[in-house]
């Protein structure tokens, strides 16, 4: 049962643990499985009746998948939580993880397309046998759907003139690498933020190729609605957007965030939540895993009389 150390380092792993409050014999879902460093967490916790489902839809994340008789791998994204709860017959979960964002192995890979550094083909797609790739939404999305892309999952101001950018560059030559997507890019970037605009371009562009905004929405309501009383979700963020509606759906129930109170004036929310400072890598773990630097964990307990 060892988990691959290259694959991911596991972020802010004690006190995701800690959140989830595991009960030994409870039935859990790790819905990023990645390197498996949360799940292998989750499994020394849980005792011979204890049951863990680590979900991800990457192949090369099912080869860190480890043989023990609690554990269940699924080969698909989160977002069929249900349909697969369903499948393997469990009715309710004690609690859900997820650790949102791409693992390490992603931008290390260079023949996955994740990295503006890299020089190669832009997929960006984590499950490879579905869905288009980053190159068919920049060859085929109209300028206003691109813009929106740069806008909601980049926060990038000048989303306009950078579709505008696109779609004029993609009659005139191939948009295939990263190579040729920077380059369009370049004169819409501000030396003493390139770094960090260029990251912005490409976590957008992943966002939209991906779904991934859609995909959390569909995880979170469904987990809502398996969850017994008493059990957990927690999850791990990285950027704004994403927390923004983690924060909202835990607080109000809803991802738009607007209050609704019962007639007595309480908040209508299916849950309590556990720590209203979104908890933060320390120091010690930033130095050690520089890439965890962004990272907002959010726990919440859904109400209700827990059940045995």
């Amino acid at each position: 049962m060892k988990a691959n150390p290259i694959y991911h380092i596991p972020v802010l792993l004690k006190e995701s643990i800690d959140g989830l409050k595991i009960r030994p014999n409870g039935i859990y879902v790790d819905a990023t499985f990645g390197g498996g460093g949360h799940s292998k967490a989750i499994l020394e916790c849980l005792n011979e009746e204890g049951r863990l489902f680590g979900f991800d839809h990457d192949e090369d994340a099912e080869k860190n998948s480890f043989s023990d008789p609690r554990f269940t791998f699924v080969r698909s994204n989160f977002r069929f939580l249900s349909n697969f709860m369903d499948w393997y017959k469990i009715k309710r979960i004690d609690g859900l993880l997820a650790d949102l964002g791409v693992s390490s192995h992603h931008f290390d890979d260079e023949s996955r397309g994740f990295s503006f550094r890299s020089k190669v083909d832009l997929d960006m797609r984590m499950n490879r046998r579905a869905g288009i790739n980053a190159v068919d939404i920049l060859y085929t999305f109209s300028e206003k759907d691109l813009a929106d892309i740069f806008f909601y999952y980049g926060e990038m101001r000048n989303s306009k003139a950078i579709a505008k950018a696109i779609v004029t560059n993609r009659e005139q030559k191939k948009i295939i690498t990263s190579q040729d997507f920077l380059e369009i890019l370049r004169p819409f970037l501000h030396r003493e933020k390139e770094k960090k605009q260029l990251a912005q371009a490409f976590q957008a562009l992943r966002m939209a190729t991906n779904k991934e905004s859609e995909a959390l929405k569909e995880l979170l309501t469904q987990a809502t609605g398996l969850l017994k009383p008493g059990g957990r979700l927690v999850v791990i963020s990285y950027q704004s957007l994403e927390d923004r509606l983690v924060k909202n759906f835990f607080r109000t129930g809803n991802f738009e965030g607007i209050v609704e109170k019962d007639f007595y004036g309480n908040l209508k929310s299916p849950f309590q939540v556990i720590n209203m400072k979104v908890i933060v890598p320390q120091p010690e773990e930033i130095k050690r895993n520089p890439r965890s630097g962004s990272a907002k964990l959010r726990i919440v307990e859904k109400n209700g009389i827990r059940e045995n």
